[in-house]
């Protein structure tokens, strides 16, 4: 088995390489587009199965290595990974729901002439991945975060030739290069106070006043990668891309990465509770912002983007309570709910293509009804939605309930988690009202199209049976994490045992956080869990009331209820004009004004100055090589005489 590890990492690596270059080179390639989707989305479930024998088998943590990088002095680097918990869970949700969308995708992108590129890509983007979250030190790990920020740029502006999409890509690009540099900095921090990139090597040393400051700054690089505020803006137009890029994007790989990178980290942020505090306060803020934008988005995909904002701002919610376990939970279960809503949005979309009825298929407005056309895809959406709002026994109930009863219970500590767990509250109501609202407006009532001509269809199997796959984990994920409740954690096998393994110095426990141990008493638990059923089903009976009933009249009695605010959550708390007036236009402005005077005059002066000098001395010798010989004799006799004189003067 040892000599299958490196496959984990390379066969990905290999398909991006094949197809991609393999397509480019040989055009005739491009058109076996069974054969491409096959052997990329092998290459991705062959190391799934990997890891799942290794997860099944598991004991202790498995290093390997690949290659040596450099080796300067005493210091080495080398692309080495380990797989231990973490790590493992984390490749397998990886690849896992990456191979899954990788099927789904043969079918989505069939007749698209960049049909390869985008395979190729799509495994570029797991390579980088599964650098990301099985790398076994800081450096690795941030070549795999900037090469699944290579690739999301790739794929977000797949469609370069227009326009709107080149620029989603660009501003994704842009923005997350705030977070890198603060990536970079913390990783100088590491390296200067332990002397080693390793994660085994920094734990214990990372102390006092930089441990602080490091893990501030990782926040901030989390904050780029997991769009929180307030780098969030990116997110929402990354749905330009293909819609399986968006559920890649959106629900296993890139988005996750920065809650990896926290948690992996835990053993140094439960030493420092301020930032902790930061993180709680940062990522309450974000769910609940998004969660009260998706109630007036009429974008399908625009929706889900936004509701992602929001669960990631639950995740984080998790981390800052110290409950870091809890939060991988919920990285799971979302990944297996949000990875069915965007690939059941992409097949929706499909169809509303196929009905060529209407100017948008993607505005929820336009359609209605199509539970009649598209049975597989309305009843997976349905499961994952209420998934996703909290209704029990679905994952979405579990993961998130542990999360607020954290919160709750950190407050017994920090009053703060009080204020953060009423918020987290409020935001499972808003998720519970905005999701029912997308998929009662989407499948149930009335037709809005002309479906007489050109009537929707479903998907192929291709594309439905992934379906059916998350939707199935969406109903079942939760199991393996069930409340303090049944059995004090006895059967909570995620959070009270996988995650929790005391070997293991790499990862820490909210107990670790809060320094005492946590015994609820059982009203609490019972009041606690109660309240989250409620909060759930009042949100998803609100939204069914006055969208099942009033249809698109809906969005119109809510806007009278909500005012003058409802145009503001339309127009996102005008958020990116915001940053255009006060970021962007200024720093263009100052670009043309002054960069460009100092590029024009000081760079471009140096660089032709140096030029042009050359030259010139260049043609001060050439007007020595006149071609008459006499004036070379006598350049030649004038040599002789200064040697001369220079040895007569010497003696």
């Amino acid at each position: 088995m040892e000599s299958l590890l490196p496959l984990i990492i390379l066969l990905p690596f290999f398909g991006a390489l094949i197809i991609g270059v393999g397509g480019l080179a040989f055009p005739a390639i491009r058109q076996q587009e069974k054969a491409i989707g096959t052997v990329a989305t092998l290459l991705v479930f062959i190391p799934f199965f990997i890891l799942l024998n290794l997860f099944i088998n598991y004991k202790e943590p498995i290093r390997f290595s690949i290659l040596s990088w450099m080796q300067i002095g005493a210091f080495s680097l080398e692309f080495s990974y380990v797989l231990d918990q973490l790590s493992l869970l984390m490749g397998l949700i990886v690849t896992g729901v990456g191979g899954i969308i990788h099927l789904y995708s043969i079918g989505y992108m069939h007749g698209d002439k960049g049909f390869y590129k985008y395979f190729a890509y799509l495994n570029l983007f797991i390579f980088a991945m599964n650098n990301l979250v099985m790398a076994d030190n800081l450096l690795v790990t941030f070549l795999g975060w900037e090469g699944v920020g290579a690739c999301s740029y790739f794929l977000i502006g797949f469609w370069y030739k227009d326009m709107m999409k080149a620029k989603a890509a660009q501003k994704a690009f842009v923005v997350n290069r705030i977070g890198d540099f603060a990536f970079i900095v913390a990783m100088l921090i590491a390296y200067h106070v332990a002397g080693s990139l390793k994660y085994e090597a920094l734990v214990g040393n990372i102390t006092g006043h930089w441990a602080f400051w490091m893990t501030l700054l990782l926040f901030i690089a989390a904050t780029g990668k997991s769009a929180q505020i307030p780098l969030y803006v990116w997110l929402p137009d990354a749905m330009a891309g293909p819609t399986p890029v968006s559920a890649l994007i959106h629900a296993a790989t890139m988005v996750t990465a920065g809650i990896y990178l926290i948690a992996r980290m835990s053993w140094v942020y439960i030493q420092v509770p301020e930032v902790l505090m930061i993180i709680g306060a940062v990522s309450a803020l974000t769910a609940l912002l998004a969660a009260s934008i998706a109630i007036a988005q009429n974008d399908i995909k625009k929706v889900l983007a936004y509701s992602t904002v929001s669960q990631l701002g639950y995740m984080f919610m998790g981390l800052g309570a110290g409950a870091f376990a809890a939060a991988i939970f919920h990285l799971m279960t979302h990944a297996f709910f949000k990875a069915c809503l965007f690939l059941g949005s992409g097949s929706v979309i499909h169809a509303m293509e196929h009905t060529h009825a209407v100017k948008d298929p993607q505005d929820i407005r336009t359609m209605g009804g199509l539970r009649k056309y598209l049975p597989s895809t309305s009843i997976t959406f349905w499961i994952a939605t209420l998934a996703i709002a909290g209704i029990p026994p679905l994952a979405g109930f579990f993961s998130k309930d542990e999360i607020l009863s954290r919160n709750f219970f950190a407050g017994h500590t920090y009053a703060i988690y009080y204020v953060y767990w009423l918020i987290g509250v409020l935001t499972a109501f808003l998720t519970a009202f905005y999701m029912t609202r997308l998929s009662t407006l989407t499948f149930e009532g009335k037709p809005r199209f002309n479906a007489e001509e050109h009537p929707p269809h479903e998907s192929p199997a291709v594309m439905t049976i992934p379906l059916w796959i998350l939707a199935i984990f969406s109903i079942i994920g939760g199991f393996f994490g069930l409340p303090e409740l049944f059995g004090h954690g006895k059967y909570n096998w995620i959070t009270h045992h996988w995650l929790s393994i005391e070997e293991n110095p790499l990862l820490a426990t909210q107990e670790d956080f809060l320094k005492e141990a946590l015994h609820p008493s059982l009203g609490m638990e019972i009041f606690l869990i109660t309240l989250s059923i409620v909060i759930a089903l009042l949100g998803v009976f609100l939204a069914l009331r006055l969208y099942k009933k009033h249809a698109l009249q809906g969005d119109e009695l809510l806007a009278k209820r909500l005012g003058k605010f409802y145009n503001v959550l339309q127009n996102k708390y005008y958020v990116d004009e915001l940053y255009e007036r006060i970021i962007v236009k200024p720093f263009v402005a100052f670009s043309e004004k002054v960069l460009d005077w100092i590029d024009r005059n000081i760079v471009d002066g140096v660089v032709d100055g140096t030029g042009e000098s050359v030259q010139g001395f260049a043609e001060l010798l050439r007007r020595l090589q006149t071609g008459i010989i006499q004036n070379y004799a006598l350049l030649i006799w004038l040599g002789v005489i200064l040697l001369l004189a220079q040895f007569l003067f010497m003696a």
